[in-house]
């Protein structure tokens, strides 16, 4: 059980962090690209009213995990090992597993999540994003698991909020396929198709996907949303991304995709006091699912870097866990091939519940 002096504790960062209230709330964009020759890229953008102490990891295979959730957490041993984004080396917010699966976790404030009291074992949502890398390889084999509901998704409130932090995720794997995790009125529900490729904050996905329609029958080249807001964000990603050429050359690819992950951002100080859900970009990232490299782009520093997944190494025993410091507000400078970037280092302790 916490200690009062550690919940409080956590619940300090908390609103700090990523998982944090709804006046500093997470308002990103995801999609995924099918290019030509079975290519598949997803891209996010984190827009974020404050700096999210964001750092890059490297986690190899066979590492003990458990739900930081009190008693009756949930316990696993890492299956694949993966790059991932953290939000204050507290939270997993993106990242990528050698197999190609590429989580998202973005913020939905219609998020309800179920009661604990069922007897089965705790999962902070902290952890949620890395449980997800840590044990699947296809959004199928992640869908069929998630459909038994192995855990209760934790989550809290920062100081002074009634609100949870409130959070919805995303899947997608090396073939294309797609899958949208939500808690709607305390349950799981599950979107699962390779149709669904774009992905913002409000409304809940169901609701999203009418909103594409609506503008696939206006059509993007007569007329497009321009505002920042997450439902125009929506139909600018869902028309560009089928817009944009479907070249062969990987160069190529990834500068389209980029064009379009820039274009669903929020420019750099921009902030809306009355409307949470938009702020800043703060950083993006690129998977390429099928060549396994990370792309990641701060909106503070001028280079796009990379990580190849396929030159770590993620056995048990010599893989380690390693960390590259990306600076205050993301802002130190690192360009191309950044594996020899990264150092070794203890792994962070995901922020419990």
């Amino acid at each position: 059980m916490l200690s009062a002096t550690s919940h409080h504790s956590w619940l300090a960062l908390a609103c700090a962090a990523l998982l944090g209230s709804a006046g500093i709330a997470d308002a990103c964009t995801r999609f995924v690209y099918h290019g030509a020759g079975n290519e598949v890229m997803t891209a996010r953008s984190m827009d974020y009213k404050i700096d999210t102490g964001t750092h890059l990891w490297v986690f190899p295979r066979g590492m003990a995990r458990h739900g930081a959730a009190g008693p009756n957490s949930l316990q696993w041993t890492s299956r694949y090992g993966s790059v991932i984004a953290s939000a204050y080396d507290i939270a997993t917010t993106d990242g990528m597993n050698e197999a190609g699966l590429v989580a998202n976790l973005l913020w939905l404030a219609e998020s309800e999540y179920p009661q604990r009291g069922s007897g089965k074992p705790g999962l902070s949502i902290s952890a949620w994003t890395q449980y997800m890398l840590d044990n699947f390889a296809t959004v199928d084999e992640a869908v069929k698991a998630l459909s038994s509901e192995p855990f209760t998704l934790i989550s809290d409130a920062a100081p002074g909020e009634t609100r949870l932090a409130t959070l919805h995720l995303s899947l997608s794997d090396a073939s294309g396929d797609s899958a949208i995790i939500e808690y709607i009125g305390g349950r799981q529900v599950i979107h699962h198709s390779r149709a669904y490729t774009v992905m913002t904050n409000s409304p809940v996905f169901e609701q999203q996907l009418a909103l594409e329609s609506y503008w696939r029958q206006i059509g993007g080249t007569v007329m497009l949303p321009g505002t920042n807001r997450a439902s125009d964000r929506f139909a600018r990603a869902a028309f560009y991304i089928d817009a944009i050429p479907k070249s062969s050359d990987p160069v190529e690819s990834t500068a389209s995709v980029f064009g379009v992950i820039r274009n669903v951002s929020v420019p750099y100080g921009i902030t809306t006091p009355d409307q949470p859900n938009i702020s800043s970009t703060r950083w993006r990232t690129v998977a390429d699912q099928t060549r396994l490299r990370y792309y990641f782009e701060s909106a503070l520093a001028p280079n796009v870097f990379w990580v190849d997944l396929k030159a770590l190494d993620f056995s048990p025993g010599s893989g380690k866990v390693m960390r590259l410091d990306l600076g205050q507000y993301q802002r130190t400078i690192h360009s191309g091939q950044a594996n020899a970037q990264f150092k070794p280092a203890p792994a962070f302790d995901f922020l419990g519940v």
